[in-house]
Formats: C-alpha cells, structure tokens, sequence
C-alpha cells in the first residue's frame, strides 16, 4: 500500500510507499501525518495546511463495517486539528489502486480555475471542472456519473466549500451512486475548495486484488465478528429499524435532547420527529427503512427519504441531524427537516453546524422560532455571494458576531451535538476535552449514561463520568483508525472478546501480530499527536470547558447542571 502526494498548484504528483506512517490507517494515519507535517500556527486555508483522506487499517477487507474513510486537516472552524469521519465507497476503493491516502499539499492562486482530480493506479490527471464549478453537488454528481461511467466514485465539494465556508462538507458517493455521505465536522470542504479541488474521481476500473495476508484466520476472525453483530439488539434491531433516529424518544425521555438552543431537555413535539415516525413515513411514501452507507455494512442504518409524491429526497438522515434541524430549532415538519438536510447535502455543508446556525439567527430575530420555510429560504442562499448565505455557511460563531447573540453552543469553536452535556455528563466530558471539539463520536458517553451500553454511569452526576469519556476516546480513536465504523462499538462494549476479535482481523490482514494492547495503543498514540498539535496551535486547558451558560442555567426537567472545574476535566486527556 502506498501513500499518493499531490502538489495542487504545480500539478506534480509522486506515489511513496508508507515509510513513517506504515502501521496507521485512518484517523491514526491522518492525524499523525497532519501532527508530523503541518505547522500548527498556519493559517487553516494557507498553503501549508496538508489534507488527507485516508483509508482504515481494514479498508478493502471483507471485515463488516470497515469501509469508513477518514479526512484530516487543520481545521478552519476549530483552529486545532481535526479528523471528520464518513461512509461511501472512497475507503473500498483506494487499495483497488494500491492506496492508503492522498495527501492534497500546497495551493494555487486564488484566481486559478477549480479543477478535478482523476486518480488510477499509476498516474494522475488534473481536468478542467469548470462544467461542475457552482453546482449543487447532486447535479455535479450526476455530470460526473455521465462522464465516468454508473461505476465512478467520487470525493466533492459543493458551493459552500468552493467559497471556503467553515461548514463545508466533503460529499462521497454513496452504494446508490448518490454524494450523500459527508466528512461533515470540522469544514473540511473549505481546506479541499482552498485548494482549488472542486472533485476527485478514482479510476472505476482499478481493481487490484486486496486479500489478507492469513486468509484462513481472517475467515475465522470475519466469522466471529459477524455473529457479535448479529446478536446485539442495537446493531441488530434497533439501528436498522429506525436508523440512529431511534434516539430521538429515547434522548428526549432521558431528558436530554436540547430544544431552543439548549434551553430545555424536552421537546413537545418529539414523537413527530422521531424514527419511529419517520420509519412510518418511509414505508407509506415508498421509501426504504434500512440501507448501508458503505460496501460491506452489516448494520443498515441509513435509509431513502421519500418526499409526499413518494419521490426521492435525502437519505443519512440521521439523529444529529433531525435534531438540530428540528429540536433545537424548534421546526416541527418532518418534510420541512428532510429538505433542510438535502440542501445540506447539495450545498456541502454540516447539517450539525448549520441547524445550530440556523437556531442562532432565530436568537438574533433574523427568521422566527420555528419557521421551517424560512430556514429552507435561509439555506438557499448559501454557496452564493448574498451576504446572509455567507454568514450561516460559515457557523455559529461567525453567525453569532453578525447577528449580535451570546448564547453560543459551541468548544473550541465548533458547536455541539444532540445531547445536553448537563443531563449526560459523560459526553460533556468529551465535548470539552477532545481535540476535535464538540463531538459526540469522539467519546460517545450516551452509551453507559443513557443506554447503558458497556456500564451504567449516571449521567446527572459527575461521579464516573471523566474516566468514561477518557476509555471512550481511546476506543474510538482505535476504531478510527482500522476504518470501522463507530456503531460496532455498541456489540462490542458488551461482548467478552470484542476487541481480541478485532485485533484478530487486523493481525490476519496484515499477516503482523497485533493484540489488543496495540489496538488500544492506536488510539493513545492518536489522541497524543492530536494534542500535541492543538498545544503547538496555542490550545490549553482553559479551551477544555464549555461555555458559561451550561453552568449557570439549569436545564428541565431534571435541573441538572454543568459543575465540572477546567482542572476536574484534565484527567480526561491522556498523558
């Protein structure tokens, strides 16, 4: 496997074979590259910020749900480091062509032409994307589908990353020949359109045999691994029933899902919202109640969106999402929140981002509390040069200055997801104290405060709660890095020999021993790079705290509040 360097402003490009970074994948991979090669007091859109998109471990493997992709970069909306995470085809894909990662250096003037990058096995061809530049991402795909062949499989930036927008997304062919999986978190599409990379395409007809190295004992190993996802009701049943929306009721009963920019715990109009409503909705319209984001997905739990005429309209329409675009914003129309996420999609924006975006302007009196027509209207606009799409493209804290409002959710500059750190102290934990920023998937501590997934922490109390989210971020950051996807973590917190099954797999891979001990090392020795390039960017421990109103306010129904010290939370970092 190989590493594929390409410089976008002079064209140039060289295939290196691992070297440093053999042994990584992933998010292990990307922030080790980033850690190693990035100095960390550049500017974010500047030439010497480096972007990676990388493969895990077991990409290209017939392991279940080991087909996420990781990017990586100095991130323009944190200003810390930062790796967003996404399903799609792009990881499968790249060991068909004897890759691990590609790493986009340098970055041309900023009157030259976007252009698209198509990558074989051997060579690298820059191509004019004036035919797809300003186009929503959809219709972009589709050219390229034209141009390509029904087999193409794509990274992208929309128009918001085309204007650099902190929220911009990188949009990646999905198994439905659809750009609807995002590398969401972070703005990543800004560094990618900072560059100058409208779309890289990889040649649809690589396809060098990837087999591991023991192929017996990875077929033993597959075997196992299978059935522990099989037999977990969560992995089973209730993410391919419902999807991740499935949280709705169980979050807004726990008293926990943020309504009115973090104002209350409950949302009165939750059950509309729910995935049990929207599973209802899916089946009426002719939809699809369960389908995988990546070749290889065992668990389903994306599914096709139907609009009322029982025609296509967004699919990943996942909790974070409906959340924020509807909970927190206070929107009730289901159809209302499903179109919001297409433009999403389409405009290449973080849906996280964006609906706390829009709960702002409605703090700031700019669209009324609810209005789900005006926030479509709202992002619309984005991706264009009207001053008010500029603004909402470019986050919460941006919008915040503009429309002269102080209630802002957000840690290290990104705002935070769908659970109210005061009710489920174990993800607050991780919000303040990760690298990434507000981020739920980088410690998610809802497992053992609400689910009771792997352990039974009280959510409400403090007590526990700084050790969980610390073993959760080694684990996730492990997970990362082979390229599974988060939600085997459910089965395997509550499996006996989840982890050995996993450090099987990669040992059969690989045809290297490897054991859990160098599975959890994965994850130390990745979060150790992440902190060590925030510290280099000027990060300490005062930027691990949430803002004061978690502190301050007492959130309902269970007037619970934020009462972690900045030096409490340290011991959540590894050494």
């Amino acid at each position: 496997m190989r590493i594929l360097r390409i410089n976008t402003r002079t064209k140039e490009y060289r295939f290196e074979d691992l070297g440093e970074y053999a042994g990584l994948g992933g998010r292990a991979l990307t922030s080790r590259l980033i850690n190693m090669e990035v100095p960390a007091d550049c500017h974010p859109l500047s030439a010497e910020n480096k972007l990676v998109i990388a493969g895990g471990i077991l990409a290209g493997s017939t392991a279940a749900n080991s087909g996420r992709v990781s990017v990586g970069a100095k991130s323009p909306l944190t200003g810390g480091i930062k790796e967003s995470n996404s399903g799609g085809l792009f990881a499968h894909k790249l060991p068909k062509l004897n890759l691990l990662a590609i790493v986009f250096e340098d970055k041309p003037e900023t009157d030259a032409p976007f252009q698209n990058i198509f990558i074989s096995a051997d060579k690298v061809e820059f191509k004019d994307a004036s035919a797809i530049v300003g186009m929503d991402n959809y219709p972009a795909h589709d050219k390229l589908l034209a141009e390509y062949g029904d087999k193409v499989i794509a990274a992208l930036v929309g128009p918001v990353g085309e204007k650099c927008g902190k929220t911009a997304t990188i949009q990646f062919t999905d198994p439905y020949k659809r750009p609807a999986r995002s590398a969401g978190r972070g703005g990543m599409g800004a560094v990618l359109g900072s560059k100058k990379v409208k779309a890289v395409i990889l040649d649809p007809n690589a396809n060098k045999s990837y087999k591991p190295v023991r192929e017996e004992a990875f077929k033993e190993a597959r075997k196992t691994w299978t059935e522990i996802l099989r037999a977990h009701p969560v992995t089973s049943q209730g993410l391919p029933g419902f999807g991740t929306a499935i949280l709705v009721n169980v979050i807004n009963e726990a008293g926990a899902l943020p309504t009115k920019n973090f104002r209350y715990g409950q949302c009165d109009h939750a059950a509309d919202i729910s995935g049990e409503k929207i599973a209802e909705l899916i089946e009426a319209r002719g939809g699809k109640t369960k389908e995988g984001c990546h070749t290889g997905c065992l668990i389903q739990c994306s599914q096709q969106y139907n609009d009322a005429n029982g025609e296509y309209l967004t699919s990943g329409f996942e909790y974070e999402t409906i959340w924020a675009l509807g909970a927190n914003s206070l929107i009730k129309d289901i159809d209302d929140i499903a179109t919001l996420d297409r433009i999403c999609d389409e405009k290449g924006m973080d849906t996280i981002e964006v609906g706390n975006t829009i709960t702002i302007a409605m703090e700031g009196g700019i669209i009324p509390w609810g209005d789900g027509k005006a926030a479509i209207g709202l992002l619309k606009k984005c991706g264009s040069d009207d001053p008010m799409g500029l603004i909402i493209g470019n986050g919460v804290e941006f919008a915040g200055g503009a429309f002269g409002v102080d209630r802002l959710p957000t840690c290290k500059g990104q705002s935070l997801p769908a659970y109210d750190p005061r009710a489920v102290k174990g993800v607050g934990v991780t919000y303040a104290t990760t690298p990434m920023g507000g981020d739920h998937t980088a410690g998610y501590g809802v497992c053992q405060n609400v689910l009771k997934v792997g352990g039974d922490v009280d959510g409400h109390k403090k007590e526990g709660n700084v050790e969980t989210s610390k073993n959760l971020q080694i684990a996730t950051a492990s997970i990362d890095a082979l390229g599974m996807c988060l939600f085997v973590a459910f089965a395997v917190l509550d499996s006996e020999n989840g982890a050995q099954i996993m450090a099987d797999l990669v040992a059969a891979q690989t045809g290297k021993d490897f054991s859990v001990d160098d599975f959890l090392a994965l994850g130390v020795n990745c979060l150790k790079d992440e902190l060590a390039f925030n510290k280099r960017a000027g990060f300490t421990k005062k930027d691990d705290q949430l803002p004061r109103f978690f502190s301050t306010e007492t959130l309902p129904p269970h007037n619970v509040t934020w009462d972690y010290t900045i030096d409490e939370l340290q011991d959540a970092k590894v050494d």
